[in-house]
Protein backbone atom coordinates (compact mmCIF):
# COMPACT_ATOMS: atom_id res chain seq x y z
CA UNK A 1 0.00 0.00 0.00
CA UNK A 2 1.41 3.47 -0.89
CA UNK A 3 0.63 6.57 0.95
CA UNK A 4 1.58 9.95 -0.04
CA UNK A 5 0.55 12.67 2.31
CA UNK A 6 0.06 15.98 0.08
CA UNK A 7 0.56 19.00 2.39
CA UNK A 8 3.77 17.71 5.18
CA UNK A 9 3.03 20.65 7.49
CA UNK A 10 2.14 19.99 11.42
CA UNK A 11 -0.63 17.63 10.71
CA UNK A 12 0.57 15.75 7.78
CA UNK A 13 4.26 15.82 9.32
CA UNK A 14 2.50 14.03 12.06
CA UNK A 15 0.97 11.55 10.25
CA UNK A 16 4.33 10.78 7.79
CA UNK A 17 6.12 10.27 10.41
CA UNK A 18 3.91 8.13 12.37
CA UNK A 19 3.50 6.09 9.25
CA UNK A 20 7.36 6.02 8.34
CA UNK A 21 7.97 4.70 11.81
CA UNK A 22 5.76 1.83 11.71
CA UNK A 23 7.44 0.36 8.38
CA UNK A 24 4.64 1.81 5.83
CA UNK A 25 5.13 2.89 2.68
CA UNK A 26 4.65 6.51 2.35
CA UNK A 27 6.11 9.48 0.93
CA UNK A 28 5.75 13.32 1.60
CA UNK A 29 5.01 16.11 -0.66
CA UNK A 30 6.30 19.02 0.86
CA UNK A 31 7.78 22.82 0.09
CA UNK A 32 10.86 25.10 1.08
CA UNK A 33 13.19 24.88 4.18
CA UNK A 34 10.73 21.98 5.76
CA UNK A 35 11.64 20.03 2.64
CA UNK A 36 15.10 20.83 2.71
CA UNK A 37 15.57 19.77 6.37
CA UNK A 38 13.84 16.97 6.11
CA UNK A 39 15.72 15.35 3.25
CA UNK A 40 18.85 16.18 5.12
CA UNK A 41 18.04 15.35 8.71
CA UNK A 42 15.02 12.87 8.19
CA UNK A 43 11.72 13.78 10.32
CA UNK A 44 11.63 14.30 13.73
CA UNK A 45 8.54 14.00 15.57
CA UNK A 46 8.64 14.97 19.74
CA UNK A 47 5.87 13.06 21.30
CA UNK A 48 4.74 13.45 25.12
CA UNK A 49 6.19 9.38 24.91
CA UNK A 50 9.18 10.38 23.25
CA UNK A 51 11.17 12.10 19.98
CA UNK A 52 11.51 10.21 16.81
CA UNK A 53 13.32 10.15 13.79
CA UNK A 54 12.75 8.94 10.53
CA UNK A 55 13.74 8.88 7.18
CA UNK A 56 11.54 9.35 4.77
CA UNK A 57 10.56 9.94 0.96
CA UNK A 58 10.07 13.52 0.41
CA UNK A 59 9.46 15.75 -2.59
CA UNK A 60 8.25 19.06 -3.60
CA UNK A 61 7.56 17.20 -6.95
CA UNK A 62 4.44 14.82 -7.38
CA UNK A 63 6.00 13.49 -10.30
CA UNK A 64 8.90 12.22 -8.29
CA UNK A 65 6.64 9.77 -6.11
CA UNK A 66 4.26 8.39 -9.09
CA UNK A 67 0.77 7.01 -8.48
CA UNK A 68 -0.34 5.88 -5.07
CA UNK A 69 -3.32 4.18 -3.26
CA UNK A 70 -3.99 6.89 -1.27
CA UNK A 71 -3.36 10.63 -1.36
CA UNK A 72 -4.09 12.16 1.84
CA UNK A 73 -4.41 16.07 1.84
CA UNK A 74 -3.46 18.01 4.50
CA UNK A 75 -3.40 21.16 3.25
CA UNK A 76 -5.65 24.30 4.04
CA UNK A 77 -8.66 23.91 2.68
CA UNK A 78 -8.16 27.20 0.36
CA UNK A 79 -4.96 25.77 -0.68
CA UNK A 80 -6.71 22.99 -2.20
CA UNK A 81 -8.19 23.88 -5.41
CA UNK A 82 -5.19 25.30 -6.84
CA UNK A 83 -3.09 22.24 -6.48
CA UNK A 84 -5.87 19.84 -8.21
CA UNK A 85 -3.35 19.98 -11.61
CA UNK A 86 -0.15 19.15 -9.39
CA UNK A 87 -1.28 16.15 -7.85
CA UNK A 88 -2.12 14.30 -10.88
CA UNK A 89 0.93 12.22 -11.06
CA UNK A 90 -0.31 11.04 -7.67
CA UNK A 91 -3.46 9.95 -9.24
CA UNK A 92 -3.99 6.88 -10.84
CA UNK A 93 -7.16 4.49 -11.62
CA UNK A 94 -7.67 3.04 -8.10
CA UNK A 95 -6.06 6.00 -6.16
CA UNK A 96 -8.21 7.26 -3.24
CA UNK A 97 -8.34 10.71 -2.41
CA UNK A 98 -8.50 11.28 1.68
CA UNK A 99 -10.08 14.75 2.25
CA UNK A 100 -8.14 15.42 5.90
CA UNK A 101 -9.67 18.96 5.30
CA UNK A 102 -11.24 21.52 7.78
CA UNK A 103 -14.62 22.53 7.61
CA UNK A 104 -17.70 21.86 5.12
CA UNK A 105 -15.98 19.46 2.75
CA UNK A 106 -16.53 19.71 -1.19
CA UNK A 107 -17.76 16.36 -1.52
CA UNK A 108 -20.98 17.09 0.83
CA UNK A 109 -23.35 16.38 -1.26
CA UNK A 110 -22.02 13.62 -2.98
CA UNK A 111 -23.97 10.34 -2.34
CA UNK A 112 -26.21 12.13 0.34
CA UNK A 113 -29.39 11.04 -1.55
CA UNK A 114 -32.36 13.41 -1.67
CA UNK A 115 -32.97 16.39 -3.50
CA UNK A 116 -29.55 18.50 -2.93
CA UNK A 117 -27.54 15.33 -4.07
CA UNK A 118 -24.42 16.47 -6.35
CA UNK A 119 -25.31 19.94 -5.43
CA UNK A 120 -21.78 21.65 -4.89
CA UNK A 121 -20.43 24.09 -3.23
CA UNK A 122 -18.63 27.27 -4.66
CA UNK A 123 -17.33 28.69 -1.18
CA UNK A 124 -15.13 25.68 -1.09
CA UNK A 125 -14.58 24.34 -4.19
CA UNK A 126 -14.42 27.27 -6.57
CA UNK A 127 -15.42 26.32 -10.68
CA UNK A 128 -15.15 22.54 -9.08
CA UNK A 129 -12.06 21.78 -9.39
CA UNK A 130 -11.73 19.36 -6.97
CA UNK A 131 -14.89 17.53 -8.06
CA UNK A 132 -14.21 18.02 -11.20
CA UNK A 133 -10.25 17.22 -10.97
CA UNK A 134 -10.51 14.47 -8.28
CA UNK A 135 -14.19 12.39 -8.61
CA UNK A 136 -16.29 12.61 -6.01
CA UNK A 137 -16.44 8.84 -6.11
CA UNK A 138 -12.51 8.83 -5.62
CA UNK A 139 -12.87 10.47 -1.95
CA UNK A 140 -12.74 9.30 1.29
CA UNK A 141 -13.89 11.52 4.44
CA UNK A 142 -11.68 12.40 7.91
CA UNK A 143 -12.20 14.36 10.45
CA UNK A 144 -9.07 15.21 11.68
CA UNK A 145 -8.60 15.75 15.50
CA UNK A 146 -5.09 16.08 16.51
CA UNK A 147 -3.14 19.29 17.02
CA UNK A 148 0.29 19.59 16.16
CA UNK A 149 3.18 22.61 15.24
CA UNK A 150 5.86 22.54 13.28
CA UNK A 151 8.32 23.98 15.76
CA UNK A 152 11.52 24.40 13.24
CA UNK A 153 11.64 22.64 9.79
CA UNK A 154 12.19 18.88 10.05
CA UNK A 155 10.53 18.96 13.48
CA UNK A 156 6.49 18.34 14.36
CA UNK A 157 5.46 18.91 17.70
CA UNK A 158 2.64 16.55 19.06
CA UNK A 159 0.33 18.51 21.25
CA UNK A 160 -2.52 16.40 21.67
CA UNK A 161 -5.33 13.81 20.21
CA UNK A 162 -4.24 10.47 17.64
CA UNK A 163 -7.70 9.79 16.46
CA UNK A 164 -8.65 10.34 12.58
CA UNK A 165 -12.02 9.58 11.74
CA UNK A 166 -12.81 8.01 8.31
CA UNK A 167 -15.94 7.75 6.27
CA UNK A 168 -17.28 6.83 2.38
CA UNK A 169 -19.65 9.57 1.68
CA UNK A 170 -22.47 6.89 1.51
CA UNK A 171 -21.52 5.58 5.08
CA UNK A 172 -20.60 1.88 4.02
CA UNK A 173 -17.57 0.03 5.24
CA UNK A 174 -15.79 -0.04 2.23
CA UNK A 175 -12.69 -2.29 1.32
CA UNK A 176 -10.38 1.24 0.83
CA UNK A 177 -11.40 2.53 4.01
CA UNK A 178 -11.13 -0.63 5.75
CA UNK A 179 -7.60 -1.08 4.51
CA UNK A 180 -6.66 2.99 5.40
CA UNK A 181 -8.01 2.31 8.98
CA UNK A 182 -5.99 -0.90 9.39
CA UNK A 183 -2.86 0.89 8.05
CA UNK A 184 -3.51 4.02 10.42
CA UNK A 185 -4.10 1.66 13.71
CA UNK A 186 -0.96 0.02 13.26
CA UNK A 187 0.86 3.43 12.94
CA UNK A 188 -0.07 4.04 16.33
CA UNK A 189 -3.13 6.13 16.16
CA UNK A 190 -6.97 6.02 16.34
CA UNK A 191 -8.73 5.70 13.06
CA UNK A 192 -12.28 4.73 13.59
CA UNK A 193 -14.75 4.41 10.50
CA UNK A 194 -17.87 6.28 10.93
CA UNK A 195 -21.22 5.50 8.98
CA UNK A 196 -22.52 9.20 9.78
CA UNK A 197 -19.19 11.00 9.11
CA UNK A 198 -21.15 14.11 8.49
CA UNK A 199 -22.57 14.68 11.47
CA UNK A 200 -19.06 14.34 13.10
CA UNK A 201 -17.79 16.72 10.53
CA UNK A 202 -20.45 19.63 12.09
CA UNK A 203 -19.58 18.48 15.60
CA UNK A 204 -16.55 19.76 14.90
CA UNK A 205 -17.39 22.73 12.49
CA UNK A 206 -19.87 24.13 14.88
CA UNK A 207 -16.83 25.09 17.25
CA UNK A 208 -14.90 26.00 14.25
CA UNK A 209 -17.28 28.39 12.91
CA UNK A 210 -17.53 30.42 15.83
CA UNK A 211 -14.60 30.44 17.95
CA UNK A 212 -11.90 30.97 14.83
CA UNK A 213 -13.59 33.79 13.51
CA UNK A 214 -14.32 35.24 17.29
CA UNK A 215 -10.54 34.63 18.16
CA UNK A 216 -9.51 36.43 14.95
CA UNK A 217 -11.35 39.44 15.63
CA UNK A 218 -10.81 39.52 19.75
CA UNK A 219 -7.58 38.28 20.00
CA UNK A 220 -8.83 36.31 22.62
CA UNK A 221 -7.58 32.69 23.34
CA UNK A 222 -10.40 29.93 23.85
CA UNK A 223 -10.56 29.81 27.98
CA UNK A 224 -11.50 33.42 27.13
CA UNK A 225 -14.01 33.61 24.50
CA UNK A 226 -15.96 30.79 25.69
CA UNK A 227 -16.76 32.35 29.29
CA UNK A 228 -16.96 35.88 28.53
CA UNK A 229 -20.75 36.82 28.43
CA UNK A 230 -20.43 38.62 25.41
CA UNK A 231 -18.92 36.61 23.19
CA UNK A 232 -19.99 33.34 24.33
CA UNK A 233 -23.24 34.41 23.64
CA UNK A 234 -22.31 35.45 19.25
CA UNK A 235 -20.63 32.14 19.21
CA UNK A 236 -23.98 30.22 20.50
CA UNK A 237 -26.03 32.17 18.46
CA UNK A 238 -24.11 30.89 15.39
CA UNK A 239 -23.76 27.73 16.41
CA UNK A 240 -27.92 27.64 16.88
CA UNK A 241 -28.17 28.96 12.96
CA UNK A 242 -25.76 26.20 12.13
CA UNK A 243 -27.43 23.44 13.73
CA UNK A 244 -31.05 24.26 11.82
CA UNK A 245 -29.32 24.32 8.87
CA UNK A 246 -27.57 21.00 9.62
CA UNK A 247 -30.30 19.09 11.46
CA UNK A 248 -32.53 20.13 7.40
CA UNK A 249 -29.56 18.24 5.92
CA UNK A 250 -30.68 15.13 8.46
CA UNK A 251 -27.61 15.80 11.13
CA UNK A 252 -28.07 14.94 14.11
CA UNK A 253 -25.67 16.08 17.25
CA UNK A 254 -24.67 14.06 19.99
CA UNK A 255 -24.32 17.02 22.25
CA UNK A 256 -25.86 20.32 23.19
CA UNK A 257 -24.67 23.91 22.28
CA UNK A 258 -23.65 24.59 25.86
CA UNK A 259 -21.92 21.14 26.25
CA UNK A 260 -19.82 21.91 22.74
CA UNK A 261 -18.88 25.86 24.17
CA UNK A 262 -17.88 24.20 27.38
CA UNK A 263 -15.69 21.83 25.82
CA UNK A 264 -14.12 24.61 24.23
CA UNK A 265 -13.10 26.83 27.44
CA UNK A 266 -12.04 23.31 28.99
CA UNK A 267 -9.18 23.44 26.08
CA UNK A 268 -7.51 26.27 27.82
CA UNK A 269 -5.67 29.24 26.87
CA UNK A 270 -5.00 28.07 23.35
CA UNK A 271 -5.12 30.13 20.34
CA UNK A 272 -7.38 29.04 17.60
CA UNK A 273 -5.78 28.13 14.22
CA UNK A 274 -7.26 30.99 12.45
CA UNK A 275 -6.20 33.51 14.72
CA UNK A 276 -2.44 32.10 14.91
CA UNK A 277 -2.68 32.17 10.89
CA UNK A 278 -3.51 36.14 11.56
CA UNK A 279 -0.76 36.48 13.72
CA UNK A 280 1.71 34.54 11.20
CA UNK A 281 0.36 36.26 8.38
CA UNK A 282 -0.60 33.75 6.44
CA UNK A 283 -3.88 33.24 4.56
CA UNK A 284 -6.90 32.51 6.72
CA UNK A 285 -9.70 29.40 6.33
CA UNK A 286 -12.82 31.94 6.19
CA UNK A 287 -14.29 30.28 3.67
CA UNK A 288 -14.73 26.88 4.54
CA UNK A 289 -15.07 27.24 8.23
CA UNK A 290 -17.74 30.51 7.81
CA UNK A 291 -19.10 31.11 4.52
CA UNK A 292 -19.38 27.70 3.75
CA UNK A 293 -22.28 27.59 6.44
CA UNK A 294 -23.17 30.96 4.74
CA UNK A 295 -23.95 28.78 1.52
CA UNK A 296 -25.67 25.67 3.48
CA UNK A 297 -27.78 28.33 5.02
CA UNK A 298 -28.68 30.11 1.47
CA UNK A 299 -29.30 26.22 -0.31
CA UNK A 300 -31.71 25.47 2.58
CA UNK A 301 -33.08 28.35 2.70
CA UNK A 302 -32.52 29.47 6.57
CA UNK A 303 -31.59 32.84 7.65
CA UNK A 304 -28.59 32.99 9.02
CA UNK A 305 -27.83 36.86 10.48
CA UNK A 306 -25.25 36.06 13.25
CA UNK A 307 -23.15 34.54 10.89
CA UNK A 308 -23.33 36.99 8.07
CA UNK A 309 -22.25 39.77 10.59
CA UNK A 310 -19.47 37.44 11.60
CA UNK A 311 -18.11 36.80 8.24
CA UNK A 312 -18.47 40.44 7.23
CA UNK A 313 -15.78 41.62 9.41
CA UNK A 314 -13.88 38.93 10.05
CA UNK A 315 -13.52 39.00 5.75
CA UNK A 316 -12.75 42.98 6.21
CA UNK A 317 -9.77 42.02 9.26
CA UNK A 318 -8.42 39.32 6.81
CA UNK A 319 -8.42 42.10 3.92
CA UNK A 320 -6.99 44.67 5.76
CA UNK A 321 -4.13 42.19 7.29
CA UNK A 322 -3.23 41.00 3.60
CA UNK A 323 -4.82 37.48 3.70
CA UNK A 324 -7.86 37.15 2.10
CA UNK A 325 -8.59 37.96 -1.28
Amino acid sequence: MKICIFGAGAIGGYVGAKLAHAGADVSLVARGPHLAAMRKNGLTLIEESGTTNVAVTVSDNPADLGPQDYVIVTLKAHSVPAVVGRMKPLIGENTTIVSGVNGVPWWYFHKIGGPLEGTRLESVDPDGAQWDGFGPDNVLGCVVYPAAEVIEPGIVKHIEGNRFSLGEPDGSKSERVLALSKALTEAGLKAPVRPKLRDEIWTKLWGNLSFNPISALTHATLDVLCTDAGTRQVARNMMLEAQIIAEKLGVKFPVDVDRRIDGGAAVGAHKTSMLQDLDAGRPMEIDALVRSVQELGQITQTPTPIIDTVLGLTQLRARVAGLYP
